[in-house]
C-alpha cells in the first residue's frame, strides 16, 4: 500500500481494500496482509504449519502486517495469531478472507476467486438499459437454507448446496414470475439461527452451501434465466464471536470504543462508522460483491440503527452514520447507477431516497414499514371493527410519494409469535384464505414496488421455521394450491399491466374513486399508465358480504372487463364475479363523470381493465 492508498484508507475513501488485504495466491505461494495497529506481533498459523507460527511471523509497517509464504496454495486453512497490547494471544479469522471452513469451524480458507466464466452479459446489458423506477419490481425474499430441506439434512445439520437448489429454485421463481430474489445474508456467519444477520466474514460467501464459485454459478444461472439477485447486507453491526472482527487486535478497530454506543440492541457490536478505516472496509465490501458476484442490489438491514444512535430517535441523529450512508451510496452509484440500494428503515427520517446531491441519503428505495404495520393491524381486526379503523388503509396514500417505496411483507412479519400472513386474518378457514388473497391483491395494486417472503405465496399457516423447510405439502390441499395459483396469476397480471408499475412514484399513476366507504369497508381506486386510456379499476371489500349492483364512478367512458377476481371458484372462492363486460354510463359519481354497476365479492378483490373507450 503506497502513501496515497494509505491516506485514502485512513480517510475512508479506499474502495478496493480487498486487493490489498487478505490472502492472495500467486504462482509461487500466498501473500498475507492484515490491519492490526494495536498488535504487538502477528503470525500466520494454519494446518500447513500445525498451527504454530514461529516460522511465519509477519512484518509490520504503519499498522499493516505482511508475509509471503512460498508454495502455499488454495484451500489451506489459516488464521492470524495476534499478540494484544496486554500480551494475550488470540486467534482471528481473516477480515478479508474469501472463504471459511464450515461451521462450527472458524478458520479462513485460502481461495482464488478468479477464473469463473460468467455468461450473464445479456442480463447485465438489460439491467444497464432499464429505467429503474419505471420497471416492475416484484421481489421473492428467501432464506436459502430453509426453502428446501429434507428431514435427513436437518438431522445431519446440513443444507442443500447452491448447485443442488439452483435449478428447482429458478424454475419456481420463473413459474411465479417474480422479477428478483432477495437472499437473506449469504456471507459467513457462525450461528444458523442468526439467519446471517450477525456476520464474521463479510468477504466470504457462506460455506454452508458450497464454495464461493458455487455462489457465482448460482447468481449467473439466475441472471441467464432473467432473475435479479439482491443481497441482504448489514453494514451497521456485526457479531462479537471471538474469532471475528470484535476487539480484533485487542483494541477497538471496527467497533466503537465507548460502551454506551458499542453494543447494539441485538447484543452485537456497532461499527464505528466515523472511522475512515471502517468506512473503507464496508464500502470496499459492497463494491467487492458487485465486482466478483454480479449482485444486482443490496437490501441494507437496520438502517435506523445507523441514522440514530443505537436506533433510538431520542438519542439523536448519528451524523457520522448519515455521512457514511451518503458516501456509501455515492460510491455504489458511481460504480454502477443501476444497482438497487434498498433501505430497511423504520424511521421517518426525511429524503432517504433523494439523491445525495439534492440533500438526501441516496437510496434507490425504502421499505414502507408504515404501510406494512397499518395494513397488518387492519387485517387482524374483526370485520365488524374495521369500519372504525378505515384510515389504516387509506392513510398510506398521504405520504406515498415522500419516498420511493417498496411494500414489504417480509420474514420479520411471520416469526416470533406474530403468526403467518394467512393466520393473522380473523374468521374460519375459508375467511382466512379469502382475506389472504385480498391482502395480496391490495399489496400488488397499490403504488410502490413489491416484496414478499417465501411461505407467503402458499398461504402457509405455520410461522416460518428456519430449521425446517417451507410447508410444501400444503400444495396437495385444494385451498392452498388455489392460493398459490392465485399468486401466480396475480404476479403475471402485475408484470403485464404497466399501469401497476410504470407511474409508481408520481401522483399521476393513482387516483382514489371512493376513499371514505368505511361502513362497507370498501376501497376503490384507479391505477394508470403513461398511455392515454391505460387504466385499471381496483375494488377491495374487507367484509364477508357480497354486494350486488354496486355502483362506482370511473374517469372514462367505455367498456370495462374484469381481468382478475380473487373470489373465483378456481381460487377457492364463492364465485361472485362479473359475468359480462361492464359499460360505463354518463352520470357523476364519486367525483367521476361516468359510472359502472358491478358485483363486489365477499372478502374479495376485483380488477377491471378499460378495454375500449367511446
Amino acid at each position: 500500500m503506497n502513501e496515497v492508498e494509505e491516506y485514502l484508507f485512513k480517510e475512508g475513501r479506499h474502495y478496493q481494500l480487498y486487493e490489498q488485504f487478505g490472502a492472495h495466491i500467486c504462482s509461487t505461494g500466498t501473500h498475507f496482509s492484515v490491519y492490526a495497529p494495536n498488535a504487538k506481533s502477528v503470525k500466520v498459523v494454519g494446518n500447513f504449519n500445525k498451527w504454530d507460527g514461529k516460522n511465519h511471523k509477519m512484518q509490520v509497517e504503519k499498522g499493516i502486517w505482511r508475509l509471503f509464504i512460498p508454495n502455499l496454495q488454495a484451500l489451506e486453512l489459516y488464521k492470524y495469531e495476534i499478540e494484544t497490547p496486554a500480551g494475550s494471544l488470540i486467534l482471528k479469522a481473516d477480515p478479508f478472507g474469501y472463504y471459511s471452513e464450515v461451521r462450527p469451524g472458524t478458520a479462513s480458507v485460502i481461495y482464488n476467486l478468479n477464473g469463473f466464466k460468467w455468461s450473464d452479459s445479456k442480463w447485465l446489458t438489460k439491467r444497464e438499459q432499464g429505467l429503474i423506477y419505471e420497471q416492475p419490481l416484484n421481489i421473492y425474499e428467501l432464506h436459502l437454507g430453509s426453502w428446501k430441506r429434507e428431514q435427513a439434512l436437518i438431522d445431519n445439520e446440513v443444507f442443500l448446496s447452491y448447485e443442488e437448489v439452483v435449478d428447482e429454485l429458478i424454475a419456481y421463481v420463473q413459474a411465479h414470475q417474480y422479477t428478483h430474489i432477495e437472499l437473506l445474508p449469504m456471507y459467513e456467519h457462525p450461528f444458523d439461527g442468526s439467519w446471517g444477520y450477525q456476520a464474521t466474514g463479510y468477504y466470504a460467501a457462506s460455506s454452508r452451501y458450497g464454495e464461493p464459485k458455487d455462489l457465482m454459478m448460482f447468481i449467473n444461472q439466475c441472471h441467464v434465466a432473467g432473475i435479479g439477485v439482491i443481497m441482504d447486507w448489514v453494514p451497521g453491526h456485526f457479531c462479537r464471536d471471538a474469532h471475528g472482527l470484535y476487539q480484533f487486535d485487542g483494541g477497538s478497530i471496527y467497533e466503537y470504543s465507548h460502551d454506551d454506543i458499542a453494543v447494539s440492541e441485538w447484543g452485537t457490536a456497532n461499527f464505528d462508522l466515523g472511522r475512515g478505516e471502517v468506512q473503507s472496509f464496508l464500502i470496499s465490501n459492497a463494491l467487492f460483491w458487485m465486482k466478483y458476484y454480479h449482485i444486482d442490489g443490496f437490501r441494507m438491514d437496520a438502517v435506523a440503527n445507523i441514522i440514530y444512535w443505537d436506533g433510538n430517535q431520542s438519542r439523536g441523529v448519528n451524523e457520522k452514520g448519515i455521512s457514511f450512508l451518503k458516501q456509501l451510496n455515492l460510491a455504489i452509484d458511481e460504480a454502477d447507477p443501476k444497482i438497487l440500494i434498498i433501505a430497511e428503515d423504520s424511521t421517518n427520517y426525511p429524503k432517504v431516497t433523494t439523491p445525495v446531491a439534492l440533500g438526501g441519503l441516496g437510496f434507490t428505495y425504502k421499505w414502507n414499514m408504515g404501510w406494512m404495520n397499518d395494513t397488518l393491524r387492519y387485517l387482524k381486526l374483526a370485520s365488524h371493527e374495521r369500519c372504525q379503523h378505515h384510515q389504516l388503509l387509506n392513510f398510506t396514500m398521504m405520504y406515498a410519494y415522500d419516498e420511493k417505496f417498496i411494500l414489504p411483507l417480509s420474514h420479520d412479519e411471520v416469526v416470533h409469535g406474530k403468526k403467518s400472513l394467512v393466520d393473522k386474518a380473523p374468521g374460519n378457514y375459508w375467511d382466512k384464505m379469502a382475506q389472504f388473497r385480498l391482502l395480496a391483491t391490495y399489496q400488488m395494486t397499490l403504488p410502490g414496488k413489491k416484496l414478499t417472503f417465501m411461505t407467503n405465496e402458499i398461504a402457509q399457516f405455520h410461522e416460518w421455521k428456519d430449521k425446517e423447510q417451507v410447508d410444501w405439502h400444503l400444495l396437495s390441499y385444494p385451498a392452498h394450491d388455489a392460493a398459490n395459483r392465485y399468486i401466480r396469476d396475480l404476479n403475471h397480471l402485475y408484470l403485464t399491466e404497466t399501469a401497476l408499475w410504470e407511474l409508481d412514484h408520481v401522483p399521476d399513476g393513482f387516483e382514489w374513486i371512493d376513499v371514505n366507504n368505511h361502513e362497507q369497508c370498501i376501497y376503490s381506486y384507479v391505477r394508470k399508465g403513461k398511455a392515454e386510456g391505460q387504466l385499471l379499476v381496483i375494488v377491495l371489500n374487507f367484509k364477508p358480504v357480497v354486494y350486488h349492483n354496486y355502483q362506482i364512478g370511473v374517469p372514462l367512458q367505455g367498456t370495462y372487463i374484469e381481468i382478475l377476481n380473487s373470489d373465483r371458484d378456481y381460487y377457492h372462492g364463492s364465485n361472485a364475479y362479473q359475468k359480462k363486460p361492464l359499460t360505463a354510463h354518463r352520470r357523476s359519481m364519486h367525483g367521476k363523470p361516468y359510472v359502472i354497476q358491478m358485483m363486489i365479492p365477499p372478502y374479495g378483490a376485483s380488477i377491471l381493465k378499460l378495454t375500449a373507450t367511446t
